[in-house]
């Protein structure tokens, strides 16, 4: 089923294999960014973060990424939630 992204602000999508790969946890990130239940999402070959709603915690988290050796546009990419809210946007892998 695909994930729903969306608008007001950025939603991070990783691949799930390299999310796994790059020794992260859901634990790490709740504990970062105080995620509700329906901020961490996992749906077939996606984990979807987000909405992240301050400037400094996405940049951080995407200067983490790439400290762990993941490249952004292959192994995640950020959506930016500018979009208007009538529209609707789904992301599968």
């Amino acid at each position: 089923m695909p994930l729903q992204a969306p608008p007001g602000a950025p939603t991070m999508v990783i691949r799930r294999t390299a999310f796994e790969s790059s020794g992260l946890t859901r634990t790490m990130l709740d504990t970062r960014l105080n995620l509700t239940p329906d901020e961490f999402r996992v749906e077939g070959g996606l984990v979807a973060i987000g909405p992240i709603h301050e400037e400094p915690s996405l940049i951080a988290l995407i200067e983490e990424l790439e400290g762990l050796g993941l490249r952004y546009f292959d192994d995640f990419f950020e959506l930016s939630g500018n979009w208007p809210e009538w529209l609707k946007l789904f992301a599968t892998g």
